[in-house]
Protein backbone atom coordinates (compact mmCIF):
# COMPACT_ATOMS: atom_id res chain seq x y z
CA UNK A 1 0.00 0.00 0.00
CA UNK A 2 1.08 3.83 -0.49
CA UNK A 3 0.60 6.29 1.64
CA UNK A 4 0.91 9.95 1.76
CA UNK A 5 1.47 12.37 4.80
CA UNK A 6 1.28 15.91 4.68
CA UNK A 7 2.39 18.22 7.18
CA UNK A 8 3.13 21.75 7.43
CA UNK A 9 -0.46 23.70 7.22
CA UNK A 10 -1.78 25.93 9.80
CA UNK A 11 -2.04 29.57 10.15
CA UNK A 12 -0.83 32.78 8.69
CA UNK A 13 -1.28 36.35 7.93
CA UNK A 14 -1.61 37.47 4.47
CA UNK A 15 1.99 38.61 2.77
CA UNK A 16 3.61 35.56 4.99
CA UNK A 17 4.75 31.87 3.69
CA UNK A 18 4.02 28.52 4.98
CA UNK A 19 6.06 25.18 3.42
CA UNK A 20 3.89 22.07 3.56
CA UNK A 21 5.77 18.67 3.15
CA UNK A 22 4.60 15.71 1.44
CA UNK A 23 6.23 12.02 1.92
CA UNK A 24 5.25 8.94 0.33
CA UNK A 25 5.38 5.43 1.42
CA UNK A 26 4.96 1.95 0.43
CA UNK A 27 5.54 -0.24 -2.59
CA UNK A 28 6.48 1.29 -5.63
CA UNK A 29 9.05 1.70 -8.56
CA UNK A 30 8.64 5.12 -9.57
CA UNK A 31 7.29 8.54 -8.61
CA UNK A 32 6.06 9.95 -11.87
CA UNK A 33 4.35 13.21 -10.63
CA UNK A 34 4.07 14.57 -7.13
CA UNK A 35 2.11 17.92 -5.97
CA UNK A 36 -0.91 19.23 -4.28
CA UNK A 37 -4.32 20.56 -4.53
CA UNK A 38 -6.29 23.00 -2.91
CA UNK A 39 -10.35 22.91 -1.87
CA UNK A 40 -12.55 24.90 -0.20
CA UNK A 41 -15.86 23.92 1.38
CA UNK A 42 -18.68 23.80 -1.22
CA UNK A 43 -15.92 23.89 -3.86
CA UNK A 44 -14.19 21.66 -6.49
CA UNK A 45 -10.75 20.86 -5.83
CA UNK A 46 -8.05 23.29 -7.99
CA UNK A 47 -4.62 22.51 -9.07
CA UNK A 48 -2.10 24.63 -6.98
CA UNK A 49 1.21 22.97 -8.55
CA UNK A 50 2.37 19.41 -9.44
CA UNK A 51 6.29 18.47 -9.97
CA UNK A 52 7.78 15.64 -12.24
CA UNK A 53 10.38 12.99 -11.66
CA UNK A 54 12.22 14.89 -14.49
CA UNK A 55 11.76 18.37 -12.56
CA UNK A 56 8.84 20.00 -14.91
CA UNK A 57 6.72 21.95 -12.80
CA UNK A 58 3.27 23.19 -13.54
CA UNK A 59 1.17 25.60 -11.68
CA UNK A 60 -2.45 26.92 -10.96
CA UNK A 61 -3.18 30.79 -12.06
CA UNK A 62 -3.45 31.92 -8.80
CA UNK A 63 -0.39 31.21 -7.53
CA UNK A 64 2.03 31.43 -10.15
CA UNK A 65 5.05 33.35 -9.02
CA UNK A 66 4.70 33.30 -5.17
CA UNK A 67 4.59 29.47 -4.71
CA UNK A 68 7.09 26.86 -5.89
CA UNK A 69 7.31 23.77 -5.56
CA UNK A 70 10.47 20.85 -5.23
CA UNK A 71 11.03 17.34 -4.70
CA UNK A 72 14.14 14.85 -2.36
CA UNK A 73 13.59 12.21 -4.56
CA UNK A 74 15.59 10.05 -2.25
CA UNK A 75 12.88 10.84 0.51
CA UNK A 76 9.85 10.34 -1.47
CA UNK A 77 8.94 13.85 -0.38
CA UNK A 78 7.44 16.94 -2.19
CA UNK A 79 7.53 20.64 -0.63
CA UNK A 80 5.40 23.74 -1.18
CA UNK A 81 6.77 26.81 -0.51
CA UNK A 82 4.06 29.57 -0.31
CA UNK A 83 5.10 33.03 -0.35
CA UNK A 84 3.08 36.24 -0.30
CA UNK A 85 -0.23 34.69 0.81
CA UNK A 86 -3.28 35.56 0.45
CA UNK A 87 -6.83 34.80 2.00
CA UNK A 88 -7.57 33.49 -1.26
CA UNK A 89 -5.12 30.92 -0.86
CA UNK A 90 -7.21 29.29 2.36
CA UNK A 91 -8.67 25.84 2.08
CA UNK A 92 -7.43 21.72 2.52
CA UNK A 93 -4.17 21.24 0.35
CA UNK A 94 -3.83 17.77 -0.45
CA UNK A 95 -0.88 15.74 -1.59
CA UNK A 96 -1.28 13.71 -4.72
CA UNK A 97 0.83 11.07 -6.37
CA UNK A 98 0.99 9.67 -9.71
CA UNK A 99 3.39 6.36 -9.62
CA UNK A 100 4.08 2.78 -11.41
CA UNK A 101 4.75 -0.17 -10.09
CA UNK A 102 5.91 -3.59 -12.49
CA UNK A 103 4.91 -6.67 -12.00
CA UNK A 104 3.74 -8.30 -14.80
CA UNK A 105 3.91 -5.16 -16.90
CA UNK A 106 4.24 -1.65 -15.66
CA UNK A 107 1.05 -0.10 -13.99
CA UNK A 108 0.18 3.24 -13.54
CA UNK A 109 -1.42 4.24 -9.91
CA UNK A 110 -2.72 7.46 -8.98
CA UNK A 111 -3.26 8.07 -4.54
CA UNK A 112 -4.37 11.39 -2.77
CA UNK A 113 -3.22 12.15 1.07
CA UNK A 114 -5.69 12.97 3.82
CA UNK A 115 -5.52 16.95 3.56
CA UNK A 116 -3.84 19.29 5.58
CA UNK A 117 -5.85 22.92 6.75
CA UNK A 118 -4.18 26.33 5.57
CA UNK A 119 -5.94 29.60 6.81
CA UNK A 120 -4.55 32.89 5.78
CA UNK A 121 -6.34 35.48 7.57
CA UNK A 122 -6.20 39.31 5.98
Amino acid sequence: QVQLVESGGGSAQAGGSLRLSCKASGFFDTTDVMGWYRQEPGKARVLVATITSSGTTNFGNSVKDRFTISRDAAKFTVYLDMNDLKPEDTGVYTCYLKYKKLTYYVREYETWGRGTQVTVSS
